[in-house]
């Protein structure tokens, strides 16, 4: 199913439903977002430049002064469009999570990460809804955009949300719908992108279709709640196990004398069957490396071993592992050793034209070389200062220039980011190894590339 067809209220649904559709489709409903990081921030955008009044909250006061004053800290978010969206009373930023009282729709966009084991935490989850539940009033809607497990709408948020005696599909409307955001992608935007919905009832499913109808081209309405939370996984495991694949394929042919990158590049001519992934130094993002052990652990439940999700999960952890023994081998063909070398990483973003090194392989490189007796630095244009609870400290880019790239035993190209001179790397560097093949267009085989 896509947009509402004609915007006419269905008369099978209850009062506070035609209702609540109603104020939607005309505009006059104010959305609260909750969690204004990377999906939370571009979707409360959106909601704003499509006329809804719309509050964003969120607990990190920093970020809201920030936005207060009309500064973006998503690279993907410009300060204009944000200042003027600000200016305007368009968008609304907040701590006080009073102001969902008046709100005609609590969207949740907060972390899911992993918790010991590889379980699913959804302490943000659960604390979010539980404020929501505080204030929920009848004829709200409320969507969880938060990647989780197949059940996790019904099974943790309904109770939460049922506990104060509304009804939900009656008093009440909560549906799932997962956030498809792709930061630096310049062809898709969370308004381009088609918007996948699922309700607990009909009338919740209504609701929210009407709500996200008039902010994306295209709704996608599926049968329930869960049926949304499993096409997210999906999507990500999808691109998991197929990247865990070629990862594993490079390391194959590495032994084999074989360019993987050759060999996919050509596959890929095949214009049916067959869809390119691309090896590199493993997986980074909230998304990829995290949210399929989500269904992993919920598969467990039902006395069910997901072992594609695991083995994946096992080759990409692994890649980073690979590239610093790479560098090592090559060292040694120098005569040299990893350690009291100095190595520059290029790139430690999780993905090309980012800022965001959430998981990012880069991480887990540093620390594997640092343990190693490397000393290590990074440029990074996307990323002036790196701060994350893997490192001893905080790391600052350095300049990507001669003297810099002439004094590293190793050049190690993690995140082959676009605003990067590879031409300089290859003419100045004394040994590269690249995990992205960013040098390939400029390679001409005098040159010192190790590809890993």
């Amino acid at each position: 199913m896509n947009q509402l067809s004609d915007g006419l209220p269905d008369l099978n649904l209850p009062n506070a439903a035609q209702e609540a559709i109603k104020n939607f489709l005309s505009l006059e409903a104010t959305v609260g977002v909750i969690g204004l990081g990377y999906a939370g921030l571009p979707l409360a955008c959106c909601f704003a430049e499509s006329g809804f009044k719309t509050v964003g909250f969120d607990i990190d006061s920093t970020k809201i002064e920030r936005l207060k004053d009309g500064r973006s800290y998503i690279a993907s978010i410009s300060s204009q469009r944000l200042s003027s969206l600000v200016t305007a009373q368009r968008l609304l930023p907040t701590s006080d999570f009073d102001g969902l009282s008046s709100c005609d729709a609590a969207i949740i966009c907060v972390p899911t990460p992993l918790g010991e084991g590889r379980t699913p935490d959804l302490t943000h989850v659960v604390n979010t809804a539980t404020e929501v539940s505080r204030r929920l009033r009848p004829g709200q809607l409320v969507v969880l955009e938060s990647t989780t497990y197949p059940g996790t709408t019904d099974e943790v948020v309904l109770p939460l949300l049922e506990r104060g005696g509304l009804r939900v599909g009656v008093d009440f409307f909560l549906a799932f719908s997962p956030e498809r955001e792709d930061p630096g992608n310049q062809k898709y935007t969370t308004r381009t992108v088609p918007k996948v919905v699922g309700g607990v009832t009909e009338s919740c499913l209504k609701v929210a279709q009407a709500a996200y109808a008039r902010i994306v081209e295209r709704v996608v309405t599926v049968s329930s709640a869960r049926v949304a939370e499993a096409v997210k996984l999906l999507e990500n495991i999808y691109r998991c196990v197929n990247v865990a694949l070629v990862n594993e394929l490079k390391v194959l042919f590495q032994h084999m004398d074989i360019d993987v990158w050759e060999v996919i590049d050509t596959a890929a001519t095949k214009p049916f069957g067959f869809s390119p992934f691309y090896p590199g130094p493993g997986l980074g993002g909230h998304c990829i490396p995290i949210d399929p052990f989500y269904l992993a652990w919920k598969a467990r439940q039902y006395d069910f071993t997901t072992r594609f999700i695991e083995l994946a999960g096992e080759i990409n952890q692994a890649m980073p592992g690979y590239v610093v023994s790479r560098t090592m081998d090559a060292l040694n063909a120098q005569g040299k050793t990893l350690k009291g070398a100095e190595i520059l990483l290029v790139g430690v973003a999780y993905k090309r034209n980012v800022d965001d090194v959430r998981e990012s392989p880069a991480l887990a490189i540093i620390k594997l070389l640092e343990t190693r007796g490397a000393r290590v630095q990074y440029h990074d244009p996307c990323v002036p200062v790196l701060r994350s609870r893997h490192l001893k400290t905080e790391m600052r880019s350095i300049p990507l220039n001669s003297e810099v790239l002439r004094a590293a035993e190793a050049v190690i190209i993690v995140t082959d980011h676009q605003d990067v001179d590879y031409r300089a790397i290859l003419a100045q560097a004394r040994l590269i190894i690249d995990t992205r093949n960013a040098t390939a267009p400029y390679r001409d085989g005098t040159h010192a590339v190790v590809l890993a």
